[in-house]
């Protein structure tokens, strides 16, 4: 176990961070949340039908005595939460509209959530990332400007650690959106203590290319900057120039990054996507998210491949972001 994950169980301790799992009746989600439940990190709380989540943890031999379980269908908050939906929706579903959408356990949840039910959300493992998503952008939004919510990835091999962002939700995204995602992921890693070194990457550096794309990515990084004046952001870089000091020497000698970046933005989805995984497999660093940003309240989606250790850890990095949101950091 690395240093950081033990540095956010040690942060997290006594707090009992209310985390919602829709996904009850996985198998992968009620063993994780059973484990949460003996600690004093992440207070779990399962969806899903009593009698399907009874016959899955006989099957699986699983001790579900003292897991805090809600059927959304039938619990005695759903006339409260649909019409709380009603209200956030500002009119456009009708009360008779709410009872039916609140059924579905990802709305529920994230009303849960909204409502102050529960301090995070972990979905994913049974729905796609819109089923995940799209509830929270209709009803969290994103923060006060913000304009729209964005995927990283905390990349742990050992005690290395580096962020990588957007890697899972914006294909293609404009000089300021970019920028926008550069600010956010800088202040994420604050959020969980670790002090950023923020590069925007290209496959040029400093203009040893020209072209419409190179231009974007420096023209972010100036926005980013102007933004965040207190942290070292910087681009374009080619990964070399962000990530070996020597190199950095020659081809980017006046930036402050100067070849030690942590943290990693990049052009758009298709690089973000497949960089990490480079990393991930090629590299053997561990993969942590996507961690989704800029929310008003942590909503995380889990990959539908994912193990119990990997819903347990993106549940402690909910409880994170929650905390964070407690104590008044962004």
């Amino acid at each position: 176990m690395s240093q950081f994950l033990d540095k956010l169980k040690a942060n997290l301790e006594g707090e009992n961070v209310r985390v919602v799992f829709p996904e009850g009746v996985d198998g992968r989600i009620l063993k994780a949340a059973i484990e949460l439940n003996k600690t004093d990190y992440v207070h779990p709380i399962v969806l899903g039908d009593h009698d399907e989540i009874r016959a899955l943890a006989e099957e699986k031999s699983l001790d579900i005595e003292n897991l805090e379980i809600i059927n959304p269908v039938n619990c005695d908050d759903k006339e409260e939460l649909a019409d709380a939906f009603v209200e956030r929706r500002n009119g456009k579903v009708t009360k008779e509209q709410a009872d039916d959408i609140i059924n579905d356990v990802n709305y529920f949840g994230t009303m849960m959530v909204y409502t102050g039910k529960a301090d995070g959300l972990v979905s994913g493992a049974m729905h796609s990332t819109p089923h995940t998503v799209r509830p929270a952008l209709q009803i969290i939004k994103t923060k006060p400007g913000v304009s729209r919510t964005s995927g990283i990835f905390f990349m742990l091999r050992e005690d290395e650690l580096y962020v990588m962002g957007d890697c899972a939700i914006n294909p293609v995204l404009n000089a300021e959106e970019l920028a926008e995602v550069a600010v956010e992921t800088a202040k994420t890693a604050q959020s969980f203590n670790v002090d950023p070194t923020v590069a925007l990457l290209s496959f040029s550096t400093k203009g040893s290319a020209k072209t419409e794309e190179t231009e974007r990515v420096r023209t972010a990084a100036q926005y980013a900057k102007d933004k965040l004046p207190d942290v070292p952001i910087d681009g374009e870089f080619q990964f070399d120039a962000a990530f070996v000091p020597s190199v950095a020497e020659k081809k980017a000698p006046d930036s402050e990054v100067q070849g030690n970046a942590n943290v990693f933005i990049f052009p758009n989805l298709e690089a973000g996507n497949i960089g990490y995984k480079i990393a991930q497999r090629l590299g053997g660093f561990e993969a942590y998210g996507p961690i989704l940003q800029g929310l008003n309240q942590p909503v995380n989606d889990l990959s539908r491949g994912c193990t119990t250790d990997e819903v347990y850890n993106l549940a402690l990095f909910t409880a994170t972001q929650a905390l964070a949101l407690k104590n008044g950091h962004e």
